[in-house]
């Protein structure tokens, strides 16, 4: 019998990698939770577990996997209503994309958040 992989264990194992210093290992618990959470239709640990990803991409230099990440973790909770989370995403995207030198694409970046963040006050 096969054992079904729990999201719930991927994420705690990917925790207690990530506390260790192993990145690697911990960005690939994190991904595979994060499709599990989606299939169970748990959207916000699902984002959650996509952004530490992108933060264990981000610190292993993995600039251009990492800004693809955080897009689809911004991506996700934007589509969710999950708007701060998703801007915390996006400014992870953009510090990618000056890390990779790609200023433009900061810029358009930076010009999104900015918005978006103009209309999160604006509801308050």
């Amino acid at each position: 019998m096969v054992e079904k992989e729990d999201p719930v264990k991927l994420h705690k194992e990917g925790n207690r990698l990530y506390e260790l210093g192993k990145y690697a290992e911990a960005r690939e618990n994190f991904l595979k939770a994060a499709v599990l959470y989606e299939k169970a239709q748990n959207f916000f640990d699902a984002t959650y577990s996509l952004f530490k990803a992108g933060e264990c991409s981000f610190i292993l230099g993995k600039y251009e996997e990492a800004a693809e990440i955080f897009m689809k973790s911004a991506e996700l909770s934007f589509e969710k209503g999950y708007d701060r989370f998703g801007v915390s995403a996006l400014e992870y995207a953009r510090d990618c994309y000056k890390s990779l030198n790609k200023f433009e694409k900061a810029e358009e970046l930076n010009k999104k958040i900015k918005d978006i963040k103009a209309k999160l006050e604006e509801m308050l």
